[in-house]
């Protein structure tokens, strides 16, 4: 994925000693590109980048379905394949990192009360490391998914919906929640009406800057903190702090002659992380690579060490919190004292 281009910024780890729980990334084997655990370990392992990732969390992503049987059930073969890379991780014959300690697939919400039986064949293929799902509910006008297919606008709103989000609930699963800036009121709205339901919502709620919203930063912007303000009320929703830099968001990292380092990510990310930190504080928000999707944008190093600028001001109990602490509890990953002192 573009090496050669990444390799020409490269940075010595800011802060190597803090330790990390990546709470969002993928592996898969595409057409056009492939990102398993050997190029996952190529960014993340301690040995070779610097930066103290002790643990991974795994994000759905549609890679490894079973190729036939019911549509409903081909995720299986996602979280099978996820489960098998987090054994392989457990090992310790890949070093140190602890990749795929926790995953979350993806399941049908739409079936109702119906998906519980997906659900609990997801909990059998990986007792140990499944913690929920992310369906897909992003929805734009103006085009924003184009090619990929857009969710029904009222999906989240929906009784059906909402009676799959319980069965989450009743099995003490979290619901990762991946929608673009103007949805959040629906976030917010589908927060309040599952207190009992926690809820992670991906990549900072996605404000918007490319196609039609190119020009309207200034306004998206403020569409985008006042519906994050309104899901911050919601105690029951957790935010990643991450995802910032692909297309969508409309920095064009990728069509530069050179990556950017960690003081322009920094300088371009600053005020949405920090209007964000203000919103949900340290202890509901957890940093994530969002890799491979951020690496067409940036270098693995190169984006953990903005993300310990932007976090510079705050103590080292607060970094704890948001570089780990607030990721192992919301996906419960157990036994990672020792690796990360």
């Amino acid at each position: 994925m573009r090496g050669d281009w990444l390799a020409q910024v490269r940075e010595a780890p800011l802060e190597p000693g803090l330790p990390i729980i990546d709470a969002h990334h993928h592996l898969w084997r595409l057409p056009h590109d492939t990102y398993l655990l050997d190029d996952f370990l190529a960014d993340a392992d301690p040995a070779r980048g610097g930066h103290n990732i002790v643990a991974s969390v795994f994000a759905e992503c549609g890679a490894m379905y079973r190729p036939d049987g019911p549509a409903e059930l081909r995720s299986i073969g996602e979280v099978e394949f996820a489960n098998g890379v987090g054994a392989q991780a457990a090992s310790g014959a890949f070093g140190s990192v602890r990749a795929c300690a926790a995953i979350f697939g993806s399941a049908d919400l739409m079936l109702g009360e119906r998906v519980g039986e997906v659900l609990d064949l997801h909990i059998a293929r990986a007792p140990e490391r499944y913690r929920g799902i992310r369906p897909i509910v992003c929805a734009d006008p103006h085009g924003a998914l184009d090619p990929w297919p857009s969710a029904p606008p009222d999906m989240m709103e929906s009784a059906a919906f909402r009676a799959g989000a319980r069965e989450l609930e009743r099995r003490g699963l979290s619901l990762d929640i991946w929608v673009f800036h103007h949805q959040l009121d629906q976030v917010a709205k589908l927060a309040a009406a599952l207190p009992g339901l926690t809820l992670v919502l991906d990549h900072i709620g996605t404000p918007l800057g490319m196609g039609w919203y190119a020009d309207r930063r200034v306004e998206v912007f403020a569409a985008w903190q006042a519906g994050l303000a309104t899901v911050a009320q919601q105690p029951n929703v957790m935010l990643k702090l991450g995802g910032l830099n692909m297309h969508f968001n409309g920095f064009a990292w990728h069509g530069r002659s050179l990556p950017p380092t960690s003081d322009e990510l920094a300088a371009a990310n600053e005020p949405y992380y920090a209007a964000a930190i203000e919103l949900f504080g340290p202890a509901r928000c957890m940093f994530e690579s969002n890799f491979p999707m951020d690496k067409r944008a940036c270098s693995y190093g190169v984006l953990w060490n903005a993300h310990k600028k932007m976090a510079a001001g705050f103590s080292d109990e607060e970094k704890r919190l948001m570089f780990h602490d607030v990721a192992a509890r919301a996906y419960r990953i157990q036994g990672l004292a020792e690796a990360a002192t």
